[in-house]
């Protein structure tokens, strides 16, 4: 195996640019943006995220999350949720707000999650996928003319029928109002209903306690400090380990 050594000014260039593609996304067209144009970016953009961040999640109405969605979260029409529309200047009144696909001839006007069975989509009643089937609002079948429309007979793990839920996106206030977890502020691109390494889990597997309690954020390294302490107060020998849970910021990397 060959070994690559890199130096520390190149190391920086490769957190330098992945942090670039968190924040900018597709937003440059393919082409760097220049340091000028950058600086405009963020400058621009990054108070829009903090203030107007959207939270997307797929669940039965008034029931939990049963999928909280991410940057890489496909849509109905194939495309990721980061290559729809999710920066607003405003965030727009009419409910609910639909988030139209960016992409280029896509015809998808609104980001719409399909459950998936590992890596692969549900199917429709009419035994095809939903890239068999258009991408505008009727979702009719290309393939076959008895079809009305894209639905599955697919049961969430919830226990409830793919056809009893909804993609659902709200603002910060709405979350908090329905008692979900909001976690930190973050700049970077289409986070959606992401706040920690858990909302990487459907919801019936794991209920996510709220981010938005300091006190909360980070029990294992409470635990820590607390070892630590009672060790030097000891006197006692040995070392204590204890795995800390990422940072919210760390679990960008595996949205």
């Amino acid at each position: 195996m060959e070994r690559i050594c890199v130096d520390k000014s190149a190391l920086q260039a490769v957190d330098d640019y992945c942090e670039y593609r968190r924040l900018v996304g597709d937003d440059d067209g393919g082409k760097l943006f220049t340091p000028e144009e950058y600086e405009e970016y963020k400058r621009k953009l990054l108070p829009q995220r903090l203030n107007n961040r959207l939270y997307v999640s797929f669940g039965v109405p008034g029931g939990i999350d049963c999928k909280l969605i991410g940057p890489e979260t496909q849509c109905f029409c194939t495309h990721r949720y980061k290559q729809h529309k999710t920066d607003f200047e405003v965030v727009p009144s009419q409910r609910p707000l639909v988030l139209p696909c960016q992409v280029r001839g896509c015809h998808c006007s609104a980001y719409q999650y399909v459950p998936q069975i590992g890596l692969i989509p549900v199917r429709c009643r009419c035994k095809h996928f939903p890239q068999d089937h258009s991408e505008a609002t009727d979702h009719l079948c290309n393939k076959c003319s008895s079809c009305s429309g894209f639905n599955s007979s697919y049961t969430c793990g919830c226990g409830q029928p793919s056809s009893a839920h909804q993609t659902l996106v709200e603002t910060k206030l709405e979350r908090e109002a329905r008692g979900q977890p909001i976690g930190k502020d973050v700049p970077y691109a289409a986070m959606g209903g992401l706040t920690g390494y858990s909302s990487l889990l459907d919801g019936y597997l794991a209920l996510e306690a709220s981010g938005s309690d300091p006190e909360t954020e980070d029990g294992c390294q409470q635990r820590c400090a607390a070892s630590r302490i009672k060790k030097t107060s000891t006197g006692a020998s040995g070392s204590i380990h204890c795995k800390e849970r990422p940072t919210h910021i760390e679990m960008q990397l595996f949205s």
